[in-house]
């Protein structure tokens, strides 16, 4: 769960490593509307701050958002005002309609702690898809992709405010556990927190079952937007009980 801490300097971090939301929205909408031609409903799972989602909203008559840490809703909140916001948790939601895309960027779903909690959520945005709707799901890295203790680092200066982030990568049983160190200066002062991010390192394989036995079609396209890829699917059947 994401904290009060990093939502109020996770979209600064990841500036200063020249990641572009919006044009990443751009191409995520049109790699979408290739595989469900006219596409003009969209969510996106996992939203956060909303920094794919407010971009989305001008490309899309109708784009929502479902986040489930508050820290996150509540900033994206205020910084696009009048987006629609759902509190949900991606395994399990139920938003009672349909859009003809769905989303899940910048590895969200890695956060998950099994294949089973992985598929759950598979099946949920699934569900919430029209027929013929696109679902396009961004992945953590495979297992083999995996770099045992690695480290990065970032400093990062905007307006009045610098932080400094130091991450460190181990192997916890079939997942990526990664400590991350923040020390921010501000005219108030400097404070240190630290995170701890537990991601899943899912194979292709299993994102691609999980893709058919929700009645998606499923394809793999490795690089952009992060170097991880993405699937996407289409959704070419109703599965029973869902």
């Amino acid at each position: 769960m994401y904290s009060t801490d990093l939502a109020e300097v996770y979209e600064t971090v990841y500036r200063s490593r020249g990641k572009d939301w919006a044009a990443e929205a751009e191409d995520i909408a049109a790699v979408a509307r290739r595989h469900a031609p006219g596409a003009d409903t969209l969510l996106d799972v996992a939203c956060g701050t909303a920094a794919h989602l407010g971009p989305f909203s001008k490309l899309f008559a109708t784009a929502e958002g479902l986040e489930i840490a508050a820290p996150m809703r509540d900033l994206a909140l205020e910084r696009w005002p009048g987006l629609t916001i759902h509190e949900g948790d991606m395994r399990d939601f139920d938003l009672g309609r349909r859009y003809s895309v769905v989303t899940c960027m910048f590895c969200a779903i890695g956060y998950l702690g099994s294949v089973e909690e992985m598929r759950s959520a598979v099946a949920s945005m699934a569900r919430h898809l029209e027929p013929g709707g696109a679902l396009v799901i961004e992945p953590w890295w495979f297992p083999e992709q995996f770099e045992e203790g690695f480290v990065a680092g970032d400093l990062a200066r905007e307006g009045e405010r610098t932080v400094a982030r130091i991450s460190h990568s181990t192997l916890q049983g079939r997942a990526t556990r990664m400590e991350v160190q923040f020390l921010v200066g501000e005219p108030s002062g400097i404070r240190t927190f630290t995170e701890i991010d537990v991601l899943t390192l899912f194979t292709r394989e299993e994102y691609e079952q999980a893709f058919r036995d929700a009645g998606c079609s499923v394809a793999y396209q490795p690089g952009p937007p992060t170097g991880r890829g993405l699937f996407v699917g289409v959704k070419e059947r109703e599965v029973s009980g869902r």
